[in-house]
């Protein structure tokens, strides 16, 4: 049964957590990377280099969005295939384990069902936009 006096808190601390997480990735691709290294190594996995500088733009935008709590759910749902992306071009050929050498996909998996986890529960407490999305009727068990 879901405590709905401390789910907002719940989903304001997950909201939170990812919000981070993609400020963090952003600015590991800005200060130690430089946004003109992260070109370059997107380039040599034969992609766009300018994608570099859109997926610092949406992590960065995505994490402050989530650390508002402004489109929780649309926001959520849209970072996810930047993850895939990392997966497909990065971290899928060094197996499911993050310790593999070049990281395993494991945490982004995680990652994402984290997102999956947060666009369900919505924006959650403290949030500057609730209800940014329609929420399904609320379906209580009946007790027996």
């Amino acid at each position: 049964m879901i405590d709905t006096r401390t789910a907002p808190y719940a989903a304001l601390i997950l909201r939170i957590t990812l919000g981070v997480l993609f400020l963090a990735h952003a600015g590991l691709k800005v200060f130690v990377f430089t946004p003109a290294g992260a070109a370059q190594f997107f380039g040599s996995l034969g992609l766009p280099p300018a994608l570099a500088y859109l997926t610092i733009a949406a992590e960065t935008l995505g994490g402050i969005a989530l650390i508002l709590g402004f489109f929780t759910r649309w926001v959520s749902l849209a970072l996810i295939p930047i993850l895939l992306g990392a997966i497909v071009f990065v971290h899928g050929p060094a197996g499911f384990f993050f310790n593999n050498p070049n990281g395993g996909w494991e945490y982004l998996a995680f990652w994402i069902a984290a997102l999956v986890a947060q666009a369900l529960l919505g924006d959650g407490a403290l949030a500057v936009r609730t209800g940014s999305a329609r929420t399904a009727p609320v379906l209580h068990a009946r007790s027996a």
